[in-house]
């Protein structure tokens, strides 16, 4: 039996009106759907605010989809997922509530970025390539090889290029670069020292700055004068995921031991806050209309905290999830009324593996 929250019942009127504008031909090339659940939402411990900051909303069951996922991307309305340990990456219509379409053939994929001016899905597989798949019918165009694997991938809108985090030792560890037009690898590349994790791109600056975990640092890349600054972390190891505020000159990192938040000042490189966060976080967002922070966390929760100045923040939530459930997806309002957190959840036991739709509330 489906039940409905009077919350995930507002959603799925929302989800219906959308869907009903969506053409006759993009209807045609949809899988049959999966069923969408939805749920009430879980009661999380909400520091001083009556209104939760996510409400679980509704959910897209991943029917045969093993092992543990990594990151994600949006565009055209789909959320696109990497299922890891499944060597498939999922299209999932998140107007429609669907799995629209399972792209297969990447062993190990990780990042995923899409170009809306190019029309192209770009995947990063720990083996050693980046495909480019058509993202209308998700035909594979060309692959692009990385020694040591490619990792988390950004996409520049406007140099029309994809930043690529690749390499597994000191040798070849790098940010490197794809021409999204040509699908050509650039020779723009920046030698790292030590595999890059999470990396964030300055849209009004030059810089680039990169976790690299191995290495105990925060890389710092200036693209206009090549010059690379380093900004050591002491006290704090194991720093995967990040997120940046250009505007506060903020930089967020997920570390996991010890398990916190830390927050530098992008001016100085100086840590200006560090709070306990979630454990085995995988993926941090920043989201600057409520100034709060998303940390999923494979213990089970998602950790909110809200900025209350560029140097102070607070524990606002912490969101019950379930285990593994480490990589999500964020990409601000999307349309009016349409303002959505997406949580990967593997299959555990017998339940299967799912998407976990958030509404994202004042």
């Amino acid at each position: 039996m489906i039940r409905f929250s009077a919350a995930a019942a507002l959603v799925t009127l929302a989800i219906v009106s959308v869907t009903t504008s969506w053409s006759a031909e993009q209807t045609a090339q949809k899988k049959p759907p999966a069923t969408v659940t939805s749920t009430e939402a879980q009661k999380g411990t909400d520091s001083g605010s009556k209104r939760r900051p996510l409400v679980l909303s509704g959910s897209v069951p991943l029917e045969g989809v093993k092992g543990r996922f990594d990151h994600f991307a949006f565009g055209q309305g789909r959320v696109f997922v990497s299922a890891l340990g499944n060597n498939t990456v999922e299209v999932i219509n998140v107007f429609g509530g669907i799995v629209e379409h399972t792209i297969t053939g990447v062993p190990n994929p990780q990042g995923v970025a899409f170009s809306p001016e190019m029309h192209k899905l770009f995947v990063a597989s720990a083996k050693g390539k980046v495909y480019i798949y058509d993202a209308g019918s998700y035909d594979l165009i060309s692959t692009v090889d990385f020694e040591g694997g490619a990792d988390n991938l950004r996409y520049d809108a406007a140099n029309k290029r994809v930043y690529v985090g690749c390499g597994d030792d000191e040798k070849n560890a790098a940010i490197a670069t794809i021409d999204a037009t040509t699908n050509q690898r650039l020779d723009e590349e920046y030698k790292l020292g030590g595999e890059p994790e999470s990396f964030q791109l300055e849209t009004s600056g030059p810089n680039i700055y990169v976790n690299i975990p191995d290495l105990k640092q925060i890389a710092v890349i200036n693209r206009n004068t090549k010059e690379i600054t380093r900004w050591p972390l002491t006290g704090l190891r194991l720093n995967f995921p990040m997120a940046l505020d250009e505007a506060d000159h903020r930089l967020f990192v997920g570390v996991r031991e010890p398990a916190r938040l830390a927050v530098f000042d992008t001016t100085s490189g100086h840590l200006v806050a560090s709070l306990p966060g979630a454990e085995d976080t995988d993926d941090l967002y920043y989201d600057a209309e409520h100034k709060r922070v998303y940390v999923p966390g494979g213990e089970g929760v998602i950790d909110v905290f809200q900025m209350n100045d560029p140097d102070h923040y607070r524990l606002l939530a912490k969101i019950p999830t379930a285990l593994g459930g480490r990589t999500a997806g964020y990409f601000g309002r999307q349309g009016k009324g349409f303002h959505r957190f997406f949580l990967a959840v593997p299959a555990r036991g017998g339940q299967s593996a799912e998407l976990r739709i958030y509404t994202v509330q004042d």
